[in-house]
C-alpha cells in the first residue's frame, strides 16, 4: 500500500475519531435497500436532529473506535454499515433512525452505544422508545402542573362559594340582631 493510500485512510480515521470524541451516542444500521430519495429524507431528518449519518468502510470505523467506548461496536460491523452519532441527545440517532426503518421497512439496526453502554439489536430498538428530553420535561412538567392546577380551581371555587354564600350569611345573622 503506497504511502498516500495510508495517509488517506489516516485521515478518515482521525475523522471517525473526532466525530466520536464528546459523542453520547453511535448507533450502526445496515441502510441496504433504500433508495436514493429515502437516504437523502433520512439524511436530512437526521441533519435536523444533530445527528451526524456517515458511510464508512468497516475496517476503517473498528481502527478508529479500538480502545474507546465504543469498541464493542465492532462486532457489528459486518456487511453494508453506516454510523449515527449525537454529541446532544443520547437517544437521538435510535429513535430518529427508528422513525425512518419504520417508514421504510428495509434497513435495520445492528447495535449502538449509549452513554458508553452497549446494546445490541434488541436493545438499540429499546432505546429508540425513549421520547427525546424535550418530551420528557414536557410530560414531567404537564404532570407536576395537572395537581398544582386542581388544586389553585378547588381554593377559587372555594374563595368564590364563600364570596357568593358568606355574604348574604352575614347579613341574615345581622339582621336578626338588630
Amino acid at each position: 500500500m503506497s504511502d498516500v493510500a495510508k495517509q488517506a485512510k489516516q485521515l478518515i480515521i482521525d475523522e471517525i475519531k473526532a466525530k466520536l470524541d464528546g459523542a453520547l451516542s453511535a448507533v450502526v444500521v445496515d441502510y441496504m435497500g433504500i433508495t436514493v430519495a429515502q437516504a437523502d429524507a433520512m439524511r436530512k431528518t437526521l441533519r435536523e436532529a444533530n445527528v451526524d449519518y456517515t458511510v464508512y468502510k468497516n475496517t476503517l470505523v473498528k481502527r478508529a473506535i479500538e480502545g474507546t467506548a465504543f469498541a464493542p461496536l465492532a462486532e457489528a460491523l459486518e456487511g453494508p454499515s453506516a454510523i449515527a452519532i449525537s454529541k446532544e441527545d443520547a437517544t437521538a440517532p435510535a429513535r430518529v433512525l427508528n422513525g425512518i426503518i419504520k417508514d421504510t421497512q428495509k434497513m435495520e439496526f445492528k447495535a449502538g452505544v449509549v452513554e458508553g453502554t452497549y446494546y445490541d439489536k434488541e436493545g438499540i430498538q429499546q432505546v429508540a422508545l425513549i421520547p427525546s428530553r424535550e418530551e420528557l420535561l414536557a410530560k414531567f412538567l404537564g404532570s407536576i402542573q395537572s395537581p398544582v392546577g386542581k388544586f389553585v380551581r378547588t381554593l377559587a371555587a372555594i374563595a368564590d362559594q364563600k364570596a357568593e354564600g358568606g355574604a348574604p350569611a352575614q347579613e341574615a345573622t345581622e339582621t336578626p340582631a338588630e
